[in-house]
């Protein structure tokens, strides 16, 4: 039974799966598992990067708000303190380090001696050495808002970007209006107005005939041009020249010699002939 047993776990483990060791990389398709003994790594192979300042003002207000500290009380000795921390440590990562740190560096040792220094009691009392100071973090911090204020602005080109689309070629035909009886009629209102300014009291029968006049009308009419609907009437020939006339327009109308057209509601009327 044992035998057994123990021949049956040594055929079980050989069945099972064996989890393998998993490459840590894969160089041109080949997976390495080992460290090569000869990796050699370069001393300045990393890199430290710390938050950027734009010179010595922006460095010494950033050490003033990271502790909440009141802009016209500096506590001058811990403030120097800090800031030489920061240009040792500029020095030591071998970064460039421009002359203008090491001038506020000497400023603020400047500053903190004339405060350690004693003041006798009968001289008046003097500027507060921090007070040059104070004026130039001042006035930097408002240029540095008003910077960061425009910066928020909308920009074209980063926030906003200009779009031009070519607008397709349209061709609008644009359908002429149908002329109703009641246009006519309210145009021919207005011209036998305007025919009665020219009447007369000698009345005397004139022969006229509406086959003349329309014969007048097709001449006076061109098949490549529209002409005015007053136009085709003559005010001097009174009420019956007008009537005449317009009987005339008629029925070439009806014989469909000439056709009118009103480009607008309550527009003008043009006429013209019809063309072959």
């Amino acid at each position: 039974m044992n035998m057994d047993s123990e021949s049956q776990q040594e055929a079980g483990s050989e069945d099972s799966p064996q989890q393998e060791e998993m490459p840590f990389a894969v160089v041109q398709g080949a997976p390495v598992t080992e460290l090569p003994h000869d990796l050699y790594i370069p001393p300045d192979a990393l890199e430290v990067f710390l938050e950027a300042f734009e010179g010595p003002l922006d460095l010494l207000l950033y050490l003033i708000k990271r502790q909440n500290l009141d802009i016209l009380d500096i506590p001058i000795a811990e403030i120097t303190r800090q800031y030489m921390e920061y240009v040792e440590l500029m020095k030591d990562l071998k970064l460039e380090l421009a002359g203008e740190y090491l001038v506020m560096a000497a400023m603020l040792a400047e500053i903190k001696s004339r405060m350690l220094l004693p003041r006798p009691v009968e001289v008046v009392e003097e500027e507060d050495p921090r007070a040059e100071l104070v004026r130039r973090l001042q006035e930097y911090e408002r240029f540095k808002q008003a910077a960061e204020d425009l910066d928020q602005l909308p920009r074209l080109g980063r926030d906003t970007h200009a779009v031009g689309v070519d607008a397709p070629q349209l061709t609008v035909v644009r359908a002429q209006p149908a002329v109703s009886l009641k246009e006519l009629l309210l145009s021919l209102k207005d011209v036998v107005a305007r025919a009665e300014m020219f009447s007369h009291h000698h009345i005397q029968r004139e022969p006229l005939s509406v086959r003349e006049r329309m014969s007048q009308v097709l001449g006076s009419l061109d098949a490549d041009r529209f002409t005015e609907f007053p136009k085709l009437f003559d005010p001097e020939e009174g009420r019956l020249g007008v009537v005449v006339t317009f009987l005339a327009i008629l029925e070439l109308l009806k014989a469909a010699l000439i056709e009118m057209v009103q480009a607008e509601p309550f527009g003008l009327i043009h006429v013209k002939v019809v063309a072959e």
